[in-house]
């Protein structure tokens, strides 16, 4: 399957304005350039994303400064124990008609109501709220008062959890965590990292950050990403790779009987983890500017996708692996067969 002539073009497009959006949040954002790139991933896929990591790493300033670039509204929701699914969907208050005299029930939208909205800490929120939120992901629309009301669009939903603090904390379960395309980790810059940072925050020096697309824009590449193709091989790879970390779903050439999938893991991706797999591997070659998938495109966004859909056992914690090692596991053994 080849593209036509226009979608080569806009494909090409895409390339230069990821090259640019990369600049400028680089204006504001030191160095994190894997985080920059999978949260750009997934919000021409149209996924939503969950970011991990401790306190002070500019999660927020990120999520913040990519609207701004993005001339996209943003919104920011402080996930508390005592927050309200209401405080996050709006609420319907009576408002009298000074003229009539009559009384009407009037919608007032809440913080949700936003093309790019910030979940902070949101498993410090009860199941109950944590759930209106993670209906309006899946629907793109809220229910207030039996009234079906629609999100604007483009929608994402980016939220961030502390991985330290367990205590007070509601986690999201594996059914609701699915909803999301990548977990994202954002790890603690470097030394020289650091100290641009340090020296980029204590001048005197006010960065704006120059929009590079609109809403129309984004929407419009979101759909061409759709359309770039995929080979069969490709996405059958995608597929085997998932199916991999059910256990006894798949034998892998480990040189040993015992499968690692069997030792380490008590729970494996669903197919929901193939249709994302294949999805942002398409955003990525379209952001690099090729029309085609390519085999390092599913290598790549494969640990952003897999790493919060398979659950690790205590074999896995006596052990130290994590989901992130079972995966360069599963990479490791399926992707000489891909490529053959």
């Amino acid at each position: 399957m080849s593209l036509p002539d226009s979608d080569l073009a806009a494909i090409q497009q895409l390339g230069d304005t990821h090259r640019r959006l990369t600049a400028e949040l680089g204006k504001v954002i030191v160095g994190q350039q894997d985080v920059i790139e999978q949260l750009l991933i997934a919000l021409f896929s149209r996924g939503h994303c969950v970011l991990e990591g401790v306190p002070g790493l500019a999660k927020t300033l990120l999520i913040r400064t990519l609207s701004d670039a993005l001339s996209l509204d943003f919104s920011r929701v402080q996930f508390t124990p005592d927050l309200m699914p209401a405080d996050i969907t709006g609420t319907e208050v009576i408002q009298e008609d000074k003229a009539s005299g009559t009384r009407e029930f009037r919608f007032l939208p809440g913080p949700v109501f936003a093309n790019i909205v910030l979940a902070d800490e949101i498993n410090r929120t009860p199941p109950k709220t944590q759930a209106a939120l993670l209906e309006a992901m899946q629907e793109r629309q809220v229910t207030v008062g039996g009234e079906r009301h629609t999100l604007p669009q483009p929608f994402f939903v980016l939220a961030t959890q502390n991985p330290i603090e367990q205590e007070g904390t509601y986690p999201l379960p594996e059914a609701q965590l699915d909803r999301f395309m990548f977990m994202v980790r954002v790890d603690y810059p470097t030394e020289a990292e650091e100290l641009a940072i340090v020296k980029q925050t204590t001048a005197d020096v006010v960065t704006e950050v120059t929009p590079q697309l609109s809403a129309d824009d984004l929407q419009a590449m979101a759909d061409l990403v759709r359309r770039v193709p995929v080979a069969d091989h490709l996405a059958q790879y995608a597929i085997r790779l998932v199916r991999q970390t059910r256990v006894r779903g798949g034998a892998l050439a480990t040189g040993s009987e015992e499968n690692p999938i069997d030792r380490y893991l008590s729970w494996g991706a669903g197919p929901r983890a193939s249709q994302f797999l294949v999805l942002a591997a398409k955003g990525r070659a379209a952001l690099h500017g090729r029309h085609c998938v390519e085999l390092e495109d599913l290598q790549a966004v494969a640990k952003p996708v897999l790493r919060h859909r398979i659950v690790t056992n205590f074999n896995a914690e006596a052990d130290g692996v994590t989901p992130d090692d079972v995966i360069d596991r599963l990479l490791e053994s399926t992707s000489a067969e891909a490529a053959a």
